[in-house]
């Protein structure tokens, strides 16, 4: 999405990753989600995706889900793959409750009608659930009920970020719902599929996100803004729920916030391994990974 020319909050998103490997090895072709996605409300003025090898062949298409991928062939074998995104957006601030609900939906539970419910019924399935997930579920449907659908989402996303503890957890994937409950920690994207799969058991369709958080320094919105020293821009995770009426509604467990302009969705996916930014493999090497990301105010 291109935005008008004139925009005065613009940031430069930097982001770099970087694969070394100890020989030349041969790569599988590669799917890279870094693009941002269709649905994405922030404005994005620029974007700029380089791949090296530069011996590559690249093309871009919609995965299931509708996200934007590049999907990228190597003929030859390579000692790196090098992966940079450049991009501008404009963080002017927008509000989250900008949406009108269905009547049939305001109050909680609600139901979704016929062919709505046959299309979500993907974004409704479950994971097998543990005794911590059966008895967070009902606690959480005993607080909320009654409750308007909208204060449904907003507290479950404020109760998250009270209740689970962010930790940074550089191991892959999204841990088991039971160990993000009994630890009572997590990574952004454990508490999101934690909160994609309370929702999907309080009978509200959810799906995973990935995408880039940009945070600055003197947004007194946040809840960390008084420890934060500069801008800040990183890869984040959080969850999506859709109502009737208003479409798909950004919630971050991490911030405890509504997704706004600071959040930039890269893919969205019934669950985490589709939404997943870089995608591929190698020949058995060993390897070295560097990754930076940074902010810089225009």
């Amino acid at each position: 999405m291109l935005a008008a020319a004139g925009a005065q909050n613009r940031v430069a998103l930097f982001h770099h990753t970087a694969y070394r490997y100890d020989r030349p090895v041969a790569l599988s072709p590669h799917e890279i989600r870094l693009k941002p996605a269709p649905h994405c409300r922030t404005p994005i003025h620029s974007y700029v995706l380089e791949v090296l090898p530069e011996e590559h062949r690249m093309h871009w298409r919609h995965d299931i889900y509708g996200n934007h991928v590049a999907r990228c062939v190597f003929p030859g074998k390579t000692r790196e793959l090098d992966i940079k995104v450049e991009l501008t957006a404009d963080v002017t601030p927008l509000n989250p409750f900008d949406f009108l609900v269905d009547p049939a939906a305001e109050k909680f539970p609600f139901v979704y009608p016929g062919q709505k419910s046959r299309d979500l019924a993907p974004f409704l399935a479950l994971d097998p659930a543990g005794p911590l997930f059966a008895r967070a579920a009902a606690r959480y449907r005993d607080l909320h009920a009654g409750a308007s659908t909208v204060d449904l989402l907003v507290g479950l996303a404020r109760e998250l970020h009270r209740d689970i503890a962010y930790r940074e957890r550089m191991d892959p994937g999204v841990q088991s719902i039971e160990l993000t409950l009994g630890a009572k920690s997590g990574s952004c994207r454990d508490s999101g599929w934690l909160l994609v799969q309370l929702l999907r058991k309080l009978g509200v369709a959810a799906r995973f996100v990935s995408g880039y958080l940009i945070e600055l320094a003197d947004d007194t919105r946040l809840p960390d803004a008084g420890e934060r020293q500069k801008d800040y821009a990183g890869l984040h995770a959080w969850a999506e729920a859709y109502l009737p009426g208003a479409g798909w509604i950004g919630l971050d467990p991490t911030s405890g916030l509504l997704a706004a302009e600071r959040h930039i969705p890269l893919a969205c996916a019934t669950a985490s391994p589709a939404a997943a930014a870089i995608t591929g493999s190698t020949e058995p090497c060993r390897s070295e990974i560097e990754f930076e990301m940074r902010a810089t105010r225009i």
